[in-house]
Parts: structure tokens; C-alpha cells; sequence
């Protein structure tokens, strides 16, 4: 892998922490999620009218993406409601990339080498030592963060065999964005129009940023999966975890505490065998 490719991954892994936060930092969870979702939607509308189509191909690709993509961002706002951001996103960021190496030599026929295996490994490691690492505070969030990572490995392995049939990896993402961003808005709308107003004057901006930052996020990730191999990219991407842990200290007070800084040295270990392999 590049150095460049490797930087933009990083950047990517950043932005994505910056959203989840965005979300857990606002009055209320499930709002958040709404105005990340919808603000995400809208800047979709606006830059796909000067984009190319993607190729037909890949559109029963976008539609399985969109089904999966919502109910994603249902169950992060579940479990950001009930527990720590600092247990949910890396049990969740890291089960999902263990699943998509386990099914990448079967749905894309790449095969790993063994040091991009052994980074995967220790990375995924430490993530998970992370998670474990919460020894007080609910954990109610445990179980819809497990069923999450079964649904990010199934949107990571779908969208990696889309935007490879759609000759236009940066509509290919706005296109999901759009239509997995409209329903959540349309339904809070429908069930709770004050509050979502009320939300809206509050967390507009968290809304806005929260919107960039995962199109970017997402984007980034979508075109390194046509020049690398998913199984990789999908475990960089995580490195997104040690990202979340610093932002969960500085702008939401949670106290990493020595184990979870010993977990993020192990993460970093497994990033750089994947720099090396």
C-alpha cells in the first residue's frame, strides 16, 4: 500500500471518528443520528446533479447498501443512547473487520498475505481488548454494537463489489447517502415534529459537520476498496477507534484509563504490519 493511500485512510478513520462524536456530543442520540443522516442527504442532492450516473450494474448493489446503511445508523443511535461511546464504537468498528476477512477470499477472491493477516489480527486485538477493557458502566449497548458489526461487515462487503461495477465511485456514495439519509428525517418528522425541530435549532451545525464527515469518511474508504483489498481497508479504517478514544476524552470527559491506552499500543502495532505489508 502507498504512503498516500495510507494517509488517506487515516484521514478517513479520523473523519468517521468526528461524526460518531458529533452524534454522542448532541442533546439526544437518535436526533444526532437524524441530522448527520440528513444533512448527509442534502449534500448528496445538491452534487449528484453534476455527476455521472453509476453504471446500472451496480444499483441492486446501492439499493442493499441503503437497506443495511439504515438500519446501521438505528442501531448506533440505540447504543449510543444507553452506553459510553468509549465501549460501543470499538466493539462494534472492530468485530466488523475479523467478519470481512473471513468472507474476502470467498466474495472477492483477493488472497492476503501473511503479514496483512497478522496486522488484521493484532489490530482487530486490540480493538476488541479495548471494548473489554470497560470494567464499570452500563452495558446494555453490548448487544446492538455486536449486531452492528454484523451489519457494517455486510455494507463493507456489498459496497466493495458495487462501486467495482460502478464506473463512479464518488456518485456510488452519494447516491447511498441520499437515500439512506431521507428516511430517518421523513420518520421523526412524521412522529415528532417539535423535537426534531427543537434539535434542529439546537445540533443544526453537529448536523452539518456530522454530514461532511461521513460522506468523506465513507467516500474515502469506497475508492481505496478499488486499490486495495477490502479485507485491508476495511481494518485501517478502524484505526478510526483510536481516534474516537482521544475525542471521547477531550470533548465528552470519558477517562480511557491505562488498559484501553495499552489496547490502542496494540492497535498501533497491527497498523503499522498493515503499512508493511
Amino acid at each position: 500500500m502507498s504512503a498516500s493511500l495510507f494517509a488517506l485512510l487515516l484521514l478517513g478513520a479520523a473523519l468517521h471518528a468526528s461524526w460518531n462524536a458529533m452524534i454522542k456530543a448532541a442533546s439526544s442520540a437518535w436526533f444526532g443520528t437524524v441530522l448527520v443522516a440528513g444533512f448527509a442527504s442534502l449534500l448528496a442532492m445538491c452534487a449528484l446533479p453534476w455527476l455521472p450516473a453509476p453504471a446500472v450494474a451496480s444499483w441492486p448493489y446501492i439499493a442493499t447498501s441503503v437497506v443495511l446503511q439504515v438500519l446501521y445508523l438505528w442501531l448506533i443511535a440505540r447504543s449510543y443512547r444507553v452506553a459510553d461511546m468509549g465501549l460501543v464504537y470499538p466493539l462494534m468498528r472492530g468485530t466488523a473487520p475479523l467478519l470481512v476477512a473471513l468472507c474476502n477470499a470467498a466474495v472477492f477472491g483477493e488472497s492476503l498475505g501473511w503479514m496483512a493477516v497478522a496486522g488484521i489480527a493484532v489490530l482487530c486485538t486490540g480493538i476488541l481488548s479495548m471494548a473489554c477493557s470497560m470494567q464499570r458502566g452500563p452495558r446494555h449497548g453490548v448487544l446492538p454494537a455486536l449486531l452492528n458489526a454484523v451489519v457494517i461487515a455486510a455494507y463493507t462487503l456489498v459496497d466493495g463489489l458495487g462501486v467495482r461495477l460502478s464506473a463512479a465511485p464518488a456518485s456510488y456514495t452519494l447516491w447511498i447517502f441520499l437515500l439512506c439519509g431521507l428516511p430517518l428525517p421523513i420518520w421523526a418528522w412524521l412522529r415528532q415534529p417539535a423535537a426534531l425541530r427543537a434539535a434542529l435549532r439546537r445540533d443544526w451545525w453537529r448536523g452539518l459537520l456530522g454530514g461532511v464527515g461521513t460522506i468523506a469518511s465513507y467516500g474515502i474508504a469506497l475508492w481505496a476498496m478499488l486499490h486495495a483489498p477490502v479485507a485491508v481497508v476495511a481494518a485501517l479504517r478502524e484505526t478510526s477507534i483510536l481516534f474516537a478514544m482521544l475525542l471521547a476524552r477531550l470533548l465528552l470527559g470519558e477517562h480511557p484509563g491505562r488498559r484501553r491506552v495499552l489496547a490502542a499500543l496494540v492497535m498501533m502495532a497491527g497498523v503499522m504490519l498493515l503499512r508493511l505489508a
